[in-house]
């Protein structure tokens, strides 16, 4: 039973369980198994609390490190159209990290506390954005497989147990799906067109493939949050089940592409009616997350060079906030 660091707002945290703390848990679990939706005001476990700003704070950070790679070819997509659908796309990343940081802050935690510690390098984002985008091939790659994976991963999250997470991914998810068709067309458009657009197709697919499928977590035998967070319903796949899953769909997608998975142990099992890959490389995962990947430090760089550009903005938004709220005591 998790009965340590249990905490409702206004009561400090106890020190060691007591019966009211077991009876808080059974009816907290109780509400899960019915498939409530557990709300900020609501007694929750510190456990699942801390869980959630662990979770929701490294997807909110993906979000916004995740404008810079496809950031990077507005001024160099082939056409106004695909511009102004990379300008598009871009915002709604954005848009998408500050649904994110507000759902977050319903826990007890402030804005400027994650992105701080997003700026300093304590915070994790997805390992996927610290890859160079070498093409135009690559803002397609992306799209298909980086934000298909995303969808795998997210929309079961609009059933997650808490309820300003899952009410946020609605509407992220509609905006995802978006951008998969988007890449997908991309890819779609580069499959069909010259020997040379075929090549960059497939030299993009040969570079995003195995980066997509670590997107979805350390194997679930490694992974230290999984079970608790099936257990709590905060997911409802495991890491492996969801990287199955991608498999499954993608495949079928790069057959009609007409390009290659860069996997020569990849096979359809007929019995298990899934389709088998090889090993996956976690020694570059685990490098990747601690820092030593392609572009761990360019990426951190650029965030932290646009928080300081934009300073004057928010010092100018406090200040008008601040003197409309004096003129409306006086």
């Amino acid at each position: 039973m998790y009965t340590q660091g249990l905490t409702e707002p206004g009561v400090r945290p106890a020190t060691e369980s007591t019966p009211d703390d077991a009876e808080r848990l059974r009816r907290f679990e109780a509400r899960i198994e019915a498939e409530e939706k557990i709300e900020p005001k609501d007694w929750m476990p510190d456990a699942y609390r801390q869980t959630l700003i662990r979770q929701i704070s490294q997807h909110a950070h993906s979000e916004i490190v995740g404008m810079l790679p496809e950031g990077n070819w507005i001024t160099r997509a082939p056409t106004l159209l695909r511009k102004a659908i990379l300008i598009a796309k871009v915002q709604d990343e954005g848009g998408h990290g500050a649904y994110l940081y507000s759902a977050a802050e319903t826990l007890g935690v402030s804005r400027a506390e994650l992105i701080d510690q997003l700026l300093a390098g304590r915070a994790k984002y997805s390992s996927i954005f610290n890859y160079p985008t070498l093409s135009w091939a690559d803002v397609g790659a992306i799209g298909w497989l980086v934000d298909g994976a995303a969808i795998m991963n997210q929309i079961p999250l609009c059933r997650c147990s808490y309820g300003p997470y899952s009410r946020a991914m609605i509407r992220i998810c509609k905006e995802e799906s978006f951008h998969q068709r988007q890449g997908y067309d991309i890819m779609l458009k580069l499959a069909r067109g010259t020997a040379a657009q075929r090549r960059m197709a497939q030299d993009a697919l040969d570079r995003w493939w195995w980066p997509s499928l670590m997107m979805f977590g350390p194997p679930d035998t490694a992974s230290q949050h999984t079970a608790l967070s099936v257990r709590w319903k905060i997911k409802r796949f495991t890491n492996d089940e969801l990287r199955q899953k991608f498999v499954d769909f993608t495949v079928p997608q790069a057959q009609f592409l007409g390009l290659s998975i860069p996997d020569p142990a990849l096979r359809w099992d007929e019995a298990a009616k899934r389709h088998e890959f090889g090993a996956i490389d976690w020694r570059e995962f685990n490098d990747v997350l601690k820092g030593h990947g392609p572009c761990n430090r360019e990426r951190l760089a650029e965030r932290r060079a646009a928080h300081d550009a934009g300073r004057w903005v928010r010092e100018a938004a406090v200040a008008h906030a601040a003197k409309r709220a004096a003129r409306a005591v006086a």
